[in-house]
């Protein structure tokens, strides 16, 4: 059974730097495309990083700069430094896996870990 379990979140200040992890078990096949989402109260849920296996990363224009997403295929984990937090970084994030199923790519969550940046 495939399980995403993510962590490293917190409350910072603006300014300040976190990173979250997020690692992958179970996995029988291939894992594609990781990537960090995150998701405010009332708002629809926005991809912030995306990776690649290659490690070919896209970015949101709002984090482009500041945050930096990396991978680890050895261990089936995923990063996100995230640098110069703002209090519109405060979300809960969650980390999104593609990994081939039967016959097509399928969507794995992990259940979120709060980033709360306030002074």
């Amino acid at each position: 059974q495939v399980q995403v379990v993510e962590s490293g979140g917190g409350l910072v200040q603006p300014g300040e730097s976190l990173r979250l992890s997020c690692v992958v078990s179970g996995v029988t096949t291939i894992i594609g495309n990781m990537g960090w989402y995150r998701q405010t109260p009332g708002n629809q849920r926005d991809a912030v990083a995306i990776i690649t296996p290659n490690g070919g990363a896209g970015y949101s224009d709002s984090v482009k700069g500041r945050f930096t997403i990396s991978r680890d295929n050895n261990k089936n984990t995923v990063f996100l430094q995230m640098h110069s937090l703002e209090p519109e970084d405060t979300a809960v994030y969650y980390c999104n896996v593609k990994i081939f199923g039967a016959r097509d790519w399928e969507d794995y969550w992990g259940q979120g870990t709060q980033v709360t940046v306030s002074s």
